[in-house]
């Protein structure tokens, strides 16, 4: 489904990510694990069109996405529900919902997504007058990732989805990703929380100082010596 190539993305004299490859295949739900730092996020930026290349080549389904922007990326079908959740703070939970599917026409079928995702997520339904800024960590994160789904993307990345949540809200945005994954998305995941992902995951890869590190299932990476004296604190 995606390819990245050599993908090396820059920020002034500072180097993010350096030649860096991976593939993810649909159905899987990937993970990239590694410090702060490390080239994760710019890695996920560069993918859906918020940060250009300075090399390599982004192949989504065949077409060539390097360069292309972040609104013809999403109409491909690739979403992206970023660090700290960005939710619209002074836009109603209905408002950020639509903002999900400003590029749809299918007007039926985007209510019926969003009674979908009410149905799913109670809270926000209670919440659906409410503007975004007052929302709990816990609500704000269920409605980005909602907000993210409202375009019905093929491929949903999340950027540090537990960051700053309590350990049963975790719990349940650990829940909703798998079901999403079951639901027939393919998911790329970047995910402090080592031991958590590498559960979840299918495939994962280490990066580290912006390079490929180590790759391997989600299962032999949590047996593996150096991943777990490196992240797993073992």
């Amino acid at each position: 489904m995606l390819r990245v190539e050599g993908l090396t993305c820059r920020y002034g004299k500072i180097t993010a990510v350096s030649d860096l490859s991976l593939e993810v295949h649909q159905g899987e739900l990937i993970t990239l694990i590694g410090a702060n730092g490390a080239g994760k996020t710019t890695t996920l930026k560069a993918i859906s069109g918020l940060v250009a290349p300075a090399a390599g080549r982004l192949i989504f389904e065949g077409e060539d996405i390097t360069g292309a922007s972040a609104r013809r990326i999403l109409q491909l079908g690739v979403a992206h529900c970023p660090e700290g959740r960005r939710v619209f703070p002074y836009m109603t939970v209905i408002e950020n919902l639509h903002m999900g599917c400003h590029l749809r026409r299918d007007s039926r079928e985007v209510e019926a997504d969003m009674a979908k995702f009410f149905d799913r997520f109670p809270i926000l339904y209670d919440r659906r007058g409410q503007m975004a800024g007052t929302l709990s960590g816990g609500e704000q994160q269920m409605l980005a990732i909602a907000r993210a789904l409202m375009s019905r993307p093929k491929l949903v990345m999340f950027d540090e989805p537990s960051l700053g949540l309590a350990p049963n809200i975790i719990d349940r945005v650990f829940e909703v990703i798998k079901s999403i994954q079951a639901a027939g998305a393919t998911i790329i995941m970047v995910e402090q929380n080592a031991f958590a992902a590498l559960e979840l995951s299918d495939r994962s890869y280490v990066i580290e100082q912006g390079r490929l590190a180590l790759t391997g299932t989600g299962r032999d990476l949590l047996e593996n010596p150096q991943v777990k004296a490196a992240y797993l604190g073992a």
